[in-house]
């Protein structure tokens, strides 16, 4: 397998939009953010403030002004994202009210044309991916078990083989979209969604049928908090990595909450996400793997932090993820020492 260099410095553009300025829309944060030294932006696709996505699916010529306008800057999109509208493609009914606000208020209380419109969006932003000549989205997918991710009540038989195939059932036509146009839908593994570790991600590829557009979004934090080994992780299931959140994230062991966190608001949890360098999560082991097996997608910065002030987590975050990035090499070190091929002196070492 060819080592590959990520790209990278990249930013997602979810947590800094505001109505204030630079975060107000596109063309400002996007003159911010280059300034700071980043090279490439993830794209909420349910703001407003950044883009239009039926206009950017529609039509190619808007989908260039768009990329121009950041090439202009010095930036590119690295993917879009449709997480808070995947998220809608499988919703329990206890969530409904909670999860209302993802979706436009006419389609509040209506789950099942909430649904249809959660759908038509994840399948637009393929079509928008692809005129903007992007590889891979960025999502969730939902949830109808996590409910009952503790065992107790008992679940009853065959549970989650019918929530898996619902799942399933749902999301193998919006993979088929997007086989259509050519694009990978990168799921986050994530606390909250029925794929949230290896184990129901190889689930759900069994509900549709192994397919080649399922593939994940690597965010090593949610596996520190969840207390899995993160670097094993991409031994396991590299091949399906397409996308990469760079978030930290630390567990502090205390003799009063562990995994569940008690209820308590993220500061106090003992799981809790934090800016570049201040958590326990290993990027050099994780760049290094990644590097090695080849992912050569862009290492996008996701801040969340419960301490640190954004604009320092995104300015540290340049310098973090410039130093971790590893040009792979195209020598062999030991080169120096190669006595070249000689069969003859190959059969006098082995003695034949």
């Amino acid at each position: 397998m060819e080592m590959k260099t990520i790209k990278g410095p990249a930013i997602f553009l979810a947590q800094f939009m505001d109505d204030k300025e630079p975060f107000n829309n596109l063309t400002n944060i996007g003159k911010w953010l280059s300034e700071l030294g980043y090279k490439a932006v993830q794209i909420p696709t349910w703001d407003s403030r950044c883009l239009n996505l039926q206009k950017i699916a529609e039509s190619k010529t808007y989908a260039d002004e768009i990329k121009g306008s950041l090439m202009d800057m010095g930036l590119e999109i690295s993917e879009l994202s449709v997480h808070l509208q995947s998220q809608l493609v499988a919703t329990h009914p206890a969530y409904d009210s909670m999860f209302d606000g993802f979706a436009p208020a006419a389609l509040h209380n209506n789950p099942k044309a909430r649904t249809e419109w959660a759908v038509d969006q994840v399948k637009l932003a393929a079509k928008a991916s692809k005129n903007l000549g992007l590889k891979t989205v960025a999502a969730f997918s939902g949830s109808l078990l996590w409910h009952t991710v503790y065992p107790w009540p008992q679940r009853p038989a065959g549970l989650v083989e019918d929530g898996f195939n619902e799942l399933g059932k749902r999301w193998l036509p919006i993979l088929d979209e997007y086989d259509r146009h050519g694009i990978d839908i990168a799921y986050e593994l994530h606390p909250g969604e029925d794929l949230h570790d290896g184990v129901t991600f190889e689930r759900f590829l069994d509900t549709v049928q192994q397919h080649n557009r399922a593939n994940i979004l690597y965010d090593p934090s949610h596996f520190v908090l969840q207390q899995l080994d993160y670097l094993q992780f991409i031994d396991f299931y590299h091949e399906r990595i397409k996308a990469f959140h760079v978030k930290d994230a630390e567990f502090l062991k205390n003799g009063k909450s562990g995994v569940y966190g008690g209820y308590q608001d993220w500061i106090d949890r003992p799981g809790r996400f934090r800016s570049l360098g201040d958590g326990q999560v290993d990027f050099k082991g994780i760049f290094t793997k990644l590097s090695r097996y080849g992912f050569d997608g862009w290492a996008v910065i996701e801040w969340e932090c419960c301490i640190k002030d954004p604009v320092q987590g995104a300015t540290e975050g340049v310098d973090f993820v410039n130093r971790h990035i590893i040009q792979v090499t195209k020598k062999t070190f030991d080169d120096f020492a190669n006595a070249g091929a000689d069969s003859e002196l190959n059969k006098k070492i082995l003695g034949i």
